[in-house]
C-alpha cells in the first residue's frame, strides 16, 4: 500500500493496482519490454489486477508466473465490467491505468486514474476521465514507485 497526502485533496491510500492489458501493458497482445519486472516490483506494494477482453488471446501466457490476478472480460460492455471490478475492490483504494475508451469508467471510478498516451494513442474520453496522463506504462509505474511525483502533479 502507498499513502500520500495531496494538498487540496487529502490523503490517498492505495492498495490495489488495476491494469488494462492491450494498449497499456501490451502491444498487439505482446507484453512490452520491462513490464514484467515492474509488475513484480509493484506487487511488493500493491495487489495487482489485469482486466482485459484479451483481444489477441495472449494474456494468460504473457502473465503466467507474474504476481497478479488476470480477469478476462466478455467482449460486450467492457467499460461497465471494468468499472464494476474497481468498485468491487473498494474504489477509494484503487489506482487504475488504461488508455482505451473501455477504460474510461474504470479510471473515473478509481481513486487515482492514470491514462497512457502510448503508441496506440488514448481515447479522448478516457483522457478527460483520468487524474494524470503519462506517455508510457513505464512513466505510470514510475509515478507509483515515486509517489511524491503524484503530489507535485495533483496538488491544488
Amino acid at each position: 500500500m502507498i499513502e500520500i497526502t495531496i494538498p487540496g485533496s487529502g490523503k490517498i491510500q492505495l492498495e490495489h493496482l488495476v491494469l488494462d492489458y492491450n494498449g497499456t501493458l501490451a502491444r498487439d497482445g505482446d507484453l512490452l519490454e520491462g513490464v514484467a519486472e515492474r509488475i513484480i516490483a509493484l506487487a511488493q506494494v500493491f495487489t495487482v489486477h489485469v482486466v482485459t477482453a484479451d483481444t489477441f488471446g495472449k494474456v494468460q501466457a504473457a502473465m503466467a508466473g507474474l504476481p497478479c490476478t488476470v480477469r478476462i472480460l466478455p467482449q460486450t460492455d467492457q467499460g461497465h465490467a471494468k468499472m464494476a471490478y474497481v468498485w468491487q475492490l473498494n474504489r477509494s483504494r484503487v489506482a487504475a491505468i488504461g488508455n482505451g475508451r473501455n477504460d474510461r469508467l474504470m479510471l473515473q471510478a478509481a481513486r487515482l486514474g492514470i491514462v497512457i498516451l502510448g503508441p496506440e494513442g488514448a481515447s479522448v474520453d478516457t483522457l478527460h476521465a483520468a487524474d494524470v496522463a503519462v506517455p508510457s506504462i513505464h512513466a505510470a509505474f514510475d509515478l507509483l514507485q515515486h509517489p511524491l511525483r503524484l503530489v507535485a502533479t495533483l496538488r491544488s
